[in-house]
């Protein structure tokens, strides 16, 4: 399918995208502590695992929009049940979007979806069929989507009964790029999860990353009016309001393999501390290959995410049952990548 996927052109998240202006403004100001935390951690993603950090049964991967669109078909769907047999993976996040700037869905956008929604559960029985609904906010730009209106809010929560009439087995949002402590988001999913409880349906969404120094993402907001960061604060807001939450743990800039691993680790811990025991944390897998300032393909690898991932888990809630990993993207992923996953995690 490729990465200009006709209907994903407009919204292709999750990924978190900076412009370079931005990191050459912030460069003078972090470089020092940003150095003392690459240090860090380095050392963090040194260890052995602990016992029993391997997957729970509660993976998830991102598809592409041609699995509704048509594009897709019954052999397609063969070879990919036959992909995930012996994985973790239960929860497909199917794009089938993106939402207008208003909050409406046009039900054109996923004229295939109860295809894929039979064919999954007869194919791949238990997994469910989740849909993977983004678009860009007007918080750094003046196109995109506002949450702060009432009208788009309620659109919002209008197009998941939608799409849930479709016949997906739940929602997954990503809504992006979201500034920490933004109220009218969690007003929203305040209000998404009256409408998924009331269908039971898994309400699901896709988090930035957390600080990984105290504040950052307050520096780097009032540096270069954007935010990359949430506080640990607003994601625990964020976490006690869905069923699923899965950090976006790529794009990260960090220009090591270790480096990167010890940042999923510190990652791991951080969303640990403040996810509840009844929401799934999965932490997001790199199945893409791409060179630009935020993600180096030869550090951000599934190998040192999956490490990260393990140590992170074993030495904050080595027990947590509602754990796993996310894989980003399927029409981008490799051999490679499926490998690692296997090995390292199931």
């Amino acid at each position: 399918m490729g990465r200009t996927d006709t209907l994903a052109r407009r919204w292709r998240g999750p990924r978190l995208k900076w412009p370079k202006r931005v990191a050459l403004t912030l460069v003078p100001l972090l470089v020092v502590p940003l150095l003392t935390a690459g240090v860090s951690l380095r050392f963090n993603y040194a260890g052995d695992y602990e016992d029993g950090t391997r997957t729970r049964g509660r993976d998830a991967i991102w598809l592409g929009h041609a699995w509704v669109d048509g594009r897709r078909k019954d052999a397609d769907l063969t070879a990919f049940a036959a992909r995930i047999k012996g994985t973790g993976i239960k929860d497909l996040y199917v794009h089938a979007g993106p939402l207008e700037h208003d909050g409406t869905l046009p039900a054109s956008a996923y004229p295939r979806a109860r295809w894929l929604v039979d064919a999954v559960h007869r194919e791949m029985p238990g997994v469910r069929v989740q849909a993977w609904l983004g678009d860009r906010l007007a918080t750094e730009e003046p196109d995109g989507m506002r949450p702060a209106d009432a009208d788009t809010r309620a659109a919002v929560v209008r197009s998941t009964g939608q799409i849930l009439d479709a016949g997906f087995d739940g929602v997954h949002f990503d809504l992006e790029p979201l500034l920490s402590d933004d109220r009218d988001y969690l007003s929203l999913l305040d209000d998404l999860g009256d409408l998924t409880r009331a269908r039971k349906a898994p309400l699901s969404v896709a988090a930035h990353q957390i600080d990984p120094l105290p504040a950052l993402h307050s520096v780097n907001g009032v540096v270069s009016g954007r935010e990359k960061w949430w506080s640990q604060a607003f994601f625990a807001e964020v976490a006690r309001r869905v069923d699923q939450i899965a950090v976006m743990s790529y794009d990260t800039w960090m220009p090591l393999e270790s480096v990167y691993g010890g940042y999923v680790a510190q990652q791991t811990s951080l969303a640990l501390e403040v996810t509840p025991e009844g929401t799934d944390l999965l932490m997001g897998l790199p199945f893409f290959h791409e060179d630009d300032l935020g993600h180096h393909e030869n550090a951000e690898t599934v190998a040192a995410a999956v490490r990260g991932a393990r140590l992170g888990l074993g030495r904050t809630d080595r027990d947590r049952e509602r754990f796993g990993v996310a894989l980003y993207v399927d029409f981008a992923a490799t051999e490679a990548d499926w490998a690692a996953y296997r090995a390292g995690w199931n």
